[in-house]
């Protein structure tokens, strides 16, 4: 509905300019690392490539809580979010088709990487791998996200990453 201000200038209800404005979706992280400091990937079995554990954040849930349950569900390990080391912007891709943003946590150090219990109806594995090792695992279109963790853990500052429209 349209209704007119005390300036006559037509506005929406809250409810209909709400349902107006552009959505995105959401996914969120965590970089954990082990005692020397290699990164630990995942291999989801629904996926042909490799990435940082974690997942969509669900509805009302916000992104650190999000990639703390997404960590607890994959790999079994209770660790809380630290910093946030990244955020990526990507434009719609392939049969998405909204943006997603994803959040990039630091999980800190897997003191005991034997505590480590996939989820077998999602992963068919997990690995440690040195920085460099673990950026060329990741697809293209992620392996910007290493290399900004690690500056970002250094500086304690957060980067953003936003990836460029595909045309």
């Amino acid at each position: 509905m349209v209704r007119m201000n005390d300036m006559s200038k037509p506005y929406l209800e809250p409810a209909d300019w709400y349902a107006s404005l552009p959505t995105a979706y959401t996914a969120a992280c965590m970089l954990l690392t082990d005692g020397d400091d290699r990164v630990l990937l995942v291999k989801p079995n629904y996926r042909p490539y490799w990435a940082f554990p974690g997942g969509i954040v669900e509805a009302g849930e916000a992104p650190h809580e999000g990639a703390v349950r997404e960590i607890l569900e994959e790999l079994g390990l209770d660790v809380q979010a630290g910093d946030l080391l990244a955020v990526e912007w990507s434009p719609p891709l392939g049969e998405r088709p909204r943006p997603m943003l994803t959040f990039l946590f630091d999980g800190g150090v897997v003191a005991d990487p034997g505590r480590i219990k996939l989820q077998a109806d999602e992963l068919d594995a997990a690995e440690f791998l040195g920085w460099e090792e673990a950026e060329a695992r990741l697809p293209a279109h992620t392996a910007a996200r290493i290399p900004a963790a690690r500056r970002a853990r250094k500086s304690g500052r957060t980067v953003y990453l936003p990836v460029a429209p595909l045309r």
